[in-house]
């Protein structure tokens, strides 16, 4: 559970923060994020459903900021894939925003396999690279489920010489943050702070499906270290005169 705050407030680590009218949850700083953020404990001695419940009185879907207006019931549901499970995100992995049931289901019918895997996405992956060396940005630590099932789907594919197609740039990092020294995705449930960036070796995925990004942003940077620096820009060329939608409920593109 995260929550945002203000380094000008200077709130240290051991500080308590206190969220509602009546103190309905407490909060402890445990630590400073690389990105001026800060960790936090909840102290709660109820059941985990009593927290849930205290967590959807007091919180809202989180909408994207450029988003402007108060997020609706409707957005619970809205701003997520059809596929979701797993709760743990302060974001949707906005390329699978694209998929409906009726479309998963054709691609079944032509022979693709699906593997589900998990990355839970953090306020870090909107930070903006802040540097000109790219080995000098920061990421933070994201915790990513690659489980034996989706290794083996994904694993046969590549034996048997098929597309292996990440969808969303958190697909990419979670299984490039777990290939074996004979370039095979190893399952795993483990934290990942890897930055993509050029020149880079992919090892699993050999196209991707993405959402136009901002520049500056980690996920650019790693469009252009998976298509090439000059495809990109050429192809965000289009985009632009194209009048095509950026941002997370825009328009995607698959890169092969």
């Amino acid at each position: 559970m995260g929550c945002i705050v203000d380094p000008a407030r200077k709130i240290r680590v051991g500080n308590k923060l206190y969220f509602g009218e009546d103190d309905l949850l407490v909060a402890e700083v445990v630590d400073n994020t690389t990105s001026r953020g800060r960790t936090i404990r909840f102290l709660f001695d109820g059941t985990d459903e009593e927290f849930r419940r205290n967590i959807e009185i007091l919180g809202e879907t989180p909408l994207p900021k450029y988003i402007k207006r108060k997020a609706t019931p409707e957005d619970k549901y809205r701003y997520q894939t059809i596929y979701a499970k797993e709760e743990g995100a302060v974001a949707a992995p906005t390329a699978g925003l694209h998929f409906s049931r009726e479309l998963m289901k054709r691609l079944e019918l032509k022979g693709v396999d699906f593997a589900e895997i998990t990355l839970h996405v953090g306020l870090g992956t909107f930070r903006t690279v802040e540097v000109e060396d790219l080995t000098k940005h920061k990421m933070d630590s994201e915790q990513f489920i690659i489980t034996e099932e989706a290794a083996k789907i994904v694993n046969r594919a590549l034996d048997n010489k098929r597309r292996v197609c990440a969808v969303g740039t958190t697909s990419m990092r979670a299984i490039e943050s777990s290939v074996s020294a004979d370039k095979r995705l190893k399952p795993a449930a483990d934290w990942t702070s890897k930055f993509i960036y050029p020149p880079y070796d992919f090892s699993i995925a050999n196209s991707m499906i993405t959402n136009f990004h901002m520049p500056e942003s980690t996920l650019l940077v790693m469009i252009a270290a998976f298509a090439g620096y000059e495809n990109v820009m050429n192809a965000y060329e289009v985009a632009v005169k194209e009048k095509y939608r950026f941002y997370s409920y825009g328009d995607a593109m698959l890169i092969i």
